[in-house]
């Protein structure tokens, strides 16, 4: 899965830049994904080696960091935010606290691909939210099974 996601990565970078999104990824998503690819032999793609780059540098953008407003002693969870932006939860099933006993005692993968999935389009809408962009409706999001 990780050289997938890596070859997937690569071969987005190849035909135009792009950033990466996530909701406290600079702090939990980002690592970790770095960290198993290393830890399983898989070099590091160029959008996870941030090693000497300036924060500024990175192509992160982690929608945690920009409610922060540069307070550092600050957490607030995405289904919070969601809610406070009227935006559907993506923890109306699981939560990521949960996605270890859905894999390991339910080995329902199905389930958490569509907890993540709507991860994803939460993060998405609440990016749209804070840049005041319009949020893409339920229409126009394309899920590969």
């Amino acid at each position: 899965m990780l050289e997938d996601f890596k070859t997937m990565l690569e071969r987005m970078n190849s035909t135009q830049p792009y950033l990466l999104a996530a909701h406290n990824g600079k702090e939990f998503d980002f690592p970790y994904i770095s960290r198993r690819m290393l830890v399983n032999g898989i070099m590091l793609p160029d959008v996870f080696d941030n090693s000497g780059k300036k924060p500024w540098e990175t192509s992160f953008i982690d929608t945690m960091e920009m409610w922060k407003f540069g307070d550092y002693k600050h957490y607030t969870s995405l289904a919070l935010l969601a809610a406070l932006f009227d935006i559907p939860s993506p923890k109306e099933d699981i939560d990521g606290s949960q996605v270890a006993i859905v894999y390991y005692e339910s080995n329902d993968l199905k389930r958490i691909v569509r907890y993540c999935q709507k991860d994803v389009i939460t993060v998405a809408r609440l990016y749209c939210k804070f840049k005041g962009l319009p949020a893409p409706a339920d229409g126009q999001i394309v899920i590969i099974e």
